[in-house]
Order: structure tokens, then C-alpha cells, then sequence
């Protein structure tokens, strides 16, 4: 017979995975902020390897509007400057032979209400995750009812996987409210 509390920390893992991942993706999200988390996913080949940029130069922000990659290794400018190209981040790489500077654009009215509606889907996936949590969670506790655990222990367990997903679903709304913010401050 499976306990509560196996069951309940399985959920809570799952909504805490899916918090991170929307976390995750909020992060992606440029705001017309210069941030080197725009960067992120960026694979380039070093000696035959896809490597993350972070792992071939240093990426630095000196300024709100600009992002500065710098190589380690001078014959690594070229593949960098591709792969940001090939990574269609809709940001242009100007290099000088010492180092790459990205200038991140302001966002138009109109791109602003794309993000937001791109954040908006990235939360309603997490939102689907954490309802699943949910089921999963409940369906744990009717099996396990049915295994012999008590009804009123049961129906409690079916409780907290609710009050969790609520818990769950508020840092959900505070993460995409704040990044909702972000994106719209001009």
C-alpha cells in the first residue's frame, strides 16, 4: 500500500519541474533587455563538438542594449557568428575580429503583444502539467483507497494534491505576471 505522502511528493515534483521549465522559457524570452540567457541553446562546433557559446567565450552584458561575446579562441569568431545567424534569434552579429556585439532592438508595440502571447501559451502548458500532477496524484489516492486505505485519509490526500496544485498554480501566475510586466514596460 502506497502513503499519502509518496504520493503527494511525486506531485509536487512533477509541478516543481513544470515551474522550472516555464522558468525556464520565460528566461528565452527576450524583452528588449540585453541578457545573455539569449543566448542559451546556442550550440556552435568546437573541434567537431556542439558546444553551448557559454562554453567557448565569455558573454557579457556592458550595456542595456548590447550582449558581447568574446572567444577564447580567435579562430572560434566564425562559427559563433553562424551559429547565432542559423539560430534565428532575429539579432544581426557584428564582429570586429576580437569580439561579437549583439545589439538587442526595441520591441515594437506589436512584438511586445507577440511575447506576451507566446509567454501566455508557455504558461497554459505549464498550467496542463500541473492539472496532470493533479490527476495523477488523485487517481494514486483512489487506487490505493481501493488497496486499502481508509476512505477518509484518501479523500484528505485528494485534498492537499488540490491545495498543492493551487500553490503551484499561483507561482505559476506570479512568474508570468512579472515577466508579462517585463515585456510590456517600454
Amino acid at each position: 500500500m502506497t502513503d499519502s505522502k509518496t504520493i503527494l511528493d511525486a506531485a509536487q515534483a512533477k509541478m516543481q519541474k513544470a515551474i522550472e521549465h516555464l522558468d525556464e522559457a520565460l528566461l528565452a524570452v527576450r524583452a528588449g533587455k540585453a541578457s545573455t540567457n539569449v543566448l542559451n541553446g546556442v550550440m556552435v562546433e568546437y573541434y567537431g563538438n556542439p558546444s553551448p557559446i557559454s562554453a567557448v567565450a565569455s558573454i557579457t552584458v556592458p550595456d542595456a542594449r548590447t550582449v558581447l561575446v568574446q572567444p577564447w579562441e580567435k579562430n572560434m569568431i566564425a562559427p559563433i557568428e553562424k551559429a547565432i545567424l542559423v539560430a534565428n534569434l532575429g539579432l544581426t552579429p557584428s564582429n570586429n575580429g576580437e569580439h561579437i556585439r549583439l545589439t538587442i532592438p526595441a520591441l515594437t508595440e506589436e512584438r511586445r503583444k507577440q511575447l506576451v502571447k507566446q509567454i501566455k501559451t508557455d504558461a497554459e502548458t505549464a498550467r496542463v502539467s500541473l492539472r496532470n500532477a493533479r490527476r495523477d496524484a488523485v487517481e494514486a489516492f483512489k487506487k490505493a483507497q481501493k488497496d486499502g486505505m481508509p476512505e477518509d485519509m484518501a479523500k484528505d490526500g485528494e485534498a492537499e494534491a488540490q491545495k498543492l496544485t493551487d500553490k503551484f498554480n499561483k507561482k505559476l501566475d506570479d512568474l508570468l505576471n512579472a515577466k508579462e510586466q517585463e515585456i510590456m514596460t517600454v
